[in-house]
C-alpha cells in the first residue's frame, strides 16, 4: 500500500500533516533539520518563523483576521498553538517565535500518527500520495527535482528584519503607543526622528554596503513588494519611508504630545519583552553597516542586535498552469503541493494552503472525490487564485477582499460590506465543518 508523504515541515507542512492524522491517517513528515539548515533557518524545532514574528491582524473583518477565523473553525493545529503563544502586537496576531516553534514540535512529534523522518529528500516515490511543502527555501537539490517535474520555477527574494535587546534601547528617546491609540500602548515602542535626523539616515541607508547574494545563482532576484529590504524601498525616494514603515501619522509622544518627522516601530518579539524587532526593516545590508547605519536612530544608538536582518530566496512554481483548486498536480493527482511555494504569500495563507492539501490527500489516499473550498471563503478564494488558468504573469498572493466574489446585494459603506462578506465566508465554512463531521 502506498504512504503519504509530507516533504517539508514548516507551517504548511505540519499543518497537512496534523490534518491528515487527525481524519485517521499514517503520515511521514520529512524535513531535512537540523541536520541540514537553510541559509535563514537556525531553530532545530519545526515550524520555524524566518521573518517576522506577526501572523498580522485579528480582526475579523480584515482579510487576515477572516483568514485566522475560518482556520480556526477547520481546527488548524499551527493558529492553535500560535494563539498559546502569543505578545502583545496591539490589534495583530505576533508569537514568540521559539515558544512557537516549541510547541508545535511537541503536538506533531507527540502525534502517534505522525512519523517525523529528519532528512533530506531529493526526490519522491511517484506510487506514494506525496505532499510538497518544502518552501521558499527548498534545498538546491531537490529544488531542481521540483523543476524538472513542474517545466520550471520562479523565483524572487524576501528578507528579514533585525531583532534587538530592550535593555540596549535608549527608553528617554523613544515612547510607548500603538497607531490612532489602537490596541494596548505598550504594544509598539516607537523611536522617533527630527527631520535632520532622517535626511542624515536616508543619506547613509541609500549609500550603505549591501551583503553579496552568495548562495544564489541569480544575478538580477525579484523582490517581492511585501517584504522588501528597508534600502531597496529607501532608493525609490527620500520620502518612501515616510509614507511606509516610518510613517509618523498618527503617533504622538505622550510626554510631549508632540509628533515626529518619522518614527521607527518596534514590536515585541518574546512574551518577556526582552527582544524587539525592527517592523518594516527588513534588510540585506552588511552586518557591520546595520550596526552603524540603524544606531543612527536616536533611541537605537547603542543597540545590541541579536540577530542580524538577512536577505535569502523565495521560490514559487507557476501553480496557475500546474495546481488545481486542491492543490494537486493536474498531471498527477498524487502529488499535491503547499505553502508558499504554490504562490500563497504569507504565514496564515501558508497553513491554509496546509489544510487544503492535508485533507485532499486524506481523500486521495481513501479513493474520494476532492474537497473544493468554496470561492466566497477566504482559504477558498486563495485556491481559486492560485489555480485560475487565466492569469498569465503569476505573483505570489496574500490574502485580501478584492480576491472574493462580490456580495449579491451592492453595500457601498466599506466595513459593511466586509463584515457581510466575513459572515457569508464562516457560515460556509461552518457548513462544511458540520458536513464533514457528519460524513
Amino acid at each position: 500500500m502506498s504512504n503519504i508523504n509530507v516533504i517539508g515541515a514548516g507551517l504548511a507542512g505540519c499543518e497537512a500533516a496534523w490534518q491528515i492524522a487527525k481524519r485517521g491517517l499514517s503520515v511521514n513528515l520529512y524535513d531535512m533539520k537540523p541536520g541540514k539548515l537553510s541559509p535563514a533557518h537556525s531553530d532545530p524545532n519545526l515550524c520555524e518563523l524566518v521573518c517576522s514574528n506577526s501572523l498580522k491582524s485579528d480582526d475579523v473583518y480584515t482579510a487576515s483576521g477572516l483568514l485566522k477565523e475560518e482556520l480556526r473553525k477547520f481546527d488548524s493545529l499551527v493558529l492553535r498553538c500560535a494563539d498559546k503563544c502569543r505578545v502583545p502586537a496591539g490589534g495583530a496576531l505576533a508569537v514568540d517565535r521559539k515558544k512557537f516553534s516549541g510547541v508545535v514540535t511537541g503536538e506533531i512529534k507527540s502525534n502517534k500518527l505522525i512519523n517525523v523522518i529528519e532528512k533530506e529528500v531529493t526526490s519522491i516515490k511517484k506510487e506514494d500520495i506525496n505532499i510538497i511543502a518544502s518552501g521558499p527555501l527548498t534545498s538546491q537539490a531537490f529544488a531542481e527535482y521540483i523543476s524538472d517535474i513542474c517545466g520550471g520555477c520562479l523565483s524572487f527574494f524576501d528578507a528579514a528584519a533585525p531583532i534587538i535587546t530592550a535593555e540596549s534601547i535608549d527608553m528617554s528617546r523613544a515612547f510607548f503607543a500603538c497607531r490612532y491609540g489602537k490596541g494596548n500602548s505598550s504594544d509598539y515602542l516607537n523611536c522617533p526622528m527630527s527631520e535632520q535626523e532622517y535626511k542624515n539616515f536616508y543619506n547613509e541607508l541609500i549609500n550603505a554596503q549591501r551583503a553579496p547574494i552568495k548562495d544564489f545563482d541569480i544575478l538580477d532576484p525579484k523582490v517581492y513588494e511585501g517584504c522588501m529590504p528597508v534600502e531597496v524601498m529607501a532608493s525609490r525616494g527620500m520620502d518612501a519611508l515616510r509614507y511606509g514603515p516610518m510613517k509618523p501619522v498618527g503617533l504622538r509622544d505622550p510626554k510631549t504630545g508632540s509628533g515626529a518627522f518619522a518614527v521607527v516601530q518596534l514590536r515585541k518579539e518574546d512574551c518577556e519583552g526582552s527582544l524587539y524587532n525592527m517592523v518594516g526593516f527588513q534588510t540585506n545590508l552588511k552586518f557591520g553597516e546595520q550596526k552603524r547605519v540603524f544606531g543612527m536612530i536616536p533611541a537605537l544608538k547603542n543597540a545590541e542586535i541579536v540577530r542580524y536582518g538577512v536577505m535569502h530566496r523565495n521560490t514559487f512554481i507557476n501553480s496557475p498552469r500546474l495546481l488545481d483548486a486542491d492543490y494537486s498536480m493536474r498531471s498527477n493527482k498524487k502529488i499535491l503541493f503547499a505553502g508558499q511555494i504554490t504562490g500563497t504569500e504569507g504565514y496564515m495563507e501558508s497553513v491554509s494552503s496546509g489544510i487544503v492539501a492535508g485533507v485532499n490527500a486524506a481523500l486521495t489516499y481513501r479513493k474520494l472525490n476532492p474537497l473544493i473550498f468554496p470561492c466566497e471563503t477566504m482559504i477558498g478564494a486563495l485556491a481559486a487564485y492560485i489555480s485560475n488558468k487565466a492569469i498569465k504573469d503569476f505573483q505570489p498572493m496574500g490574502a485580501n477582499f478584492g480576491i472574493l466574489p462580490p456580495l449579491e446585494d451592492k453595500i457601498r459603506d466599506k466595513k459593511q460590506r466586509k463584515a457581510e462578506m466575513a459572515k457569508r465566508s464562516l457560515n460556509l465554512i461552518e457548513r462544511m465543518v458540520l458536513n464533514e463531521n457528519n460524513s
